[in-house]
């Protein structure tokens, strides 16, 4: 059912107060270095990023020289120690990370006074991180609680650099003013973008059972035109339905905007990156996929020099399914959503749009189906977002069609494998 409007925004106070009291109680414990991890807990990632290539050029990321950054991320699950995965991706060069702090969100750039946290790297302050490459940093004693806001700043000495970042974040980050703020709940902001650089996974101890869901997708999963700094994505909506209903879940967005199955375009393929955002997830259990819409388009409307059917949209569907099983994870399809009015829509992309979801629904080869086209399409014109739902751009939904495709989740898809 679809609860936009007063229900709505009831739920959400709710939710708010809730996470207002967790803070209250939880904030102040203090910060331990690097604990083992307590018996009877495992890592799960509550929230996540998936890295994409800097593009040449970009003036939104020029890189870094003895600067802060600082990204404000929003929790799924909850847990009583934290971690972080910094990653070096798409550099060409080593990158050093001077040091990293994680604490909790104020507003804007500021941090809860005493909430800081200092983070280590196998036991130093600092890491250099190679090429192509990751680092995890040592856990740290502090109790995170669900739907929640923290910062996580990282000085970099630099100069690094274009960075490996996550450009469609839908949230701000600071960077500071020449120095290391990363321990100040206060820092000189040089500028703002809306992207996150290098962060790609936050991860907590939780209780054991605690699964992740990772909702692997394009635009629709990253959350554009929903209200930046709000969570308004379908993924973020979909971990406050859980918490509503005591489900103890994690979900890790790795949505990318504009990618595709098949072929690169913004960001690596789907194929090519399942590896790395879905299978190497910590605490992953379910997937689920939205993918096909940039393939269909791109392809149908002569943007993309190749040609795509819908069989090779399925097939490419049937080798995630694949992967996914061979590591016994229960894995979702979800329909695509209609796109007619968009710029790549053509009557050739609307059947072969068609003809993905059917597979999608009665093709017999995934574990469940999310049905968002029916959540948000017209029901006297279903080629086309329902008003009501439609960001404008007749491709991407608005809040309230992200709320709407969250709701339109049945939650028993993830009680048990």
């Amino acid at each position: 059912m679809n609860r936009i409007g007063p229900i709505s925004r009831t739920r959400r106070a709710c939710l708010h107060l809730s996470v207002v009291a967790s803070l209250a109680a939880m904030l102040f414990a203090p910060a331990l270095a690097a604990p083992a991890k307590n018996p009877g807990e495992f890592w799960v990632a509550t929230w996540g990023a998936s890295p994409v290539a800097p593009l040449p050029a970009n003036t939104t990321n020029p890189g870094f020289s003895n600067q802060t950054v600082r990204s404000v991320i929003h929790t799924s699950v909850g847990g009583t120690a934290v971690r972080i995965r910094l990653s070096n991706a798409f550099g060409t060069d080593s990158v050093v990370i001077g040091a990293a702090h994680v604490a909790m969100h104020d507003s804007g750039v500021v941090s809860v006074a005493g909430s800081d946290h200092t983070l280590a790297f196998s036991g130093s302050a600092s890491v250099t991180i190679p090429p192509g490459a990751l680092a995890v940093s040592d856990p740290v004693e502090f109790t995170v609680p669900a739907l929640a806001d923290l910062v996580v700043s990282v000085y970099l000495p630099g100069p690094t650099g274009q960075a490996t970042w996550h450009p469609a974040a839908h949230a701000t980050t600071y960077v500071s003013r020449a120095g290391d703020f990363t321990a100040n709940p206060q820092m000189p902001v040089d500028r703002t973008v809306t992207s996150w650089f290098y962060l790609t996974d936050v991860e907590v101890a939780a209780p054991k059972h605690v699964p992740a869901i990772v909702t692997l997708g394009d635009s629709f999963t990253d959350g554009p035109n929903s209200t930046t700094d709000a969570n308004r994505r379908w993924p973020n909506f979909l971990a406050s339905r859980l918490v509503e209903q005591h489900m103890n879940l994690a979900v890790v967005d790795q949505g990318i905007g504009g990618n595709r199955i098949l072929h690169d375009v913004a960001g690596p393929n789907a194929l090519a990156r399942f590896d790395r955002d879905v299978l190497a997830q910590t605490g992953v259990s379910y997937v689920t996929v939205l993918l096909g819409i940039n393939d269909i388009g791109r392809s149908s409307a002569g943007q993309s020099p190749q040609p795509v059917s819908a069989d090779d949209i399925i097939a490419g569907h049937r080798q995630m399914i694949a992967r996914a099983h061979e590591l016994g994870l229960k894995i979702i399809g979800c329909t695509l959503t209609p796109f007619e009015g968009a710029s790549y829509f053509t009557a050739e992309g609307e059947s072969k749009r068609a003809a993905v979801n059917a597979f999608i629904r009665s093709g017999g080869a995934y574990d469940g189906v999310i049905d968002f086209d029916a959540a948000v399409r017209d029901p006297n014109h279903p080629a086309r977002f329902k008003t009501d739902f439609d960001s404008g751009d007749h491709l991407h939904p608005n809040d309230a069609g992200y709320e709407a495709m969250a709701d339109a989740i049945d939650l028993s898809l993830f009680k048990g494998k």
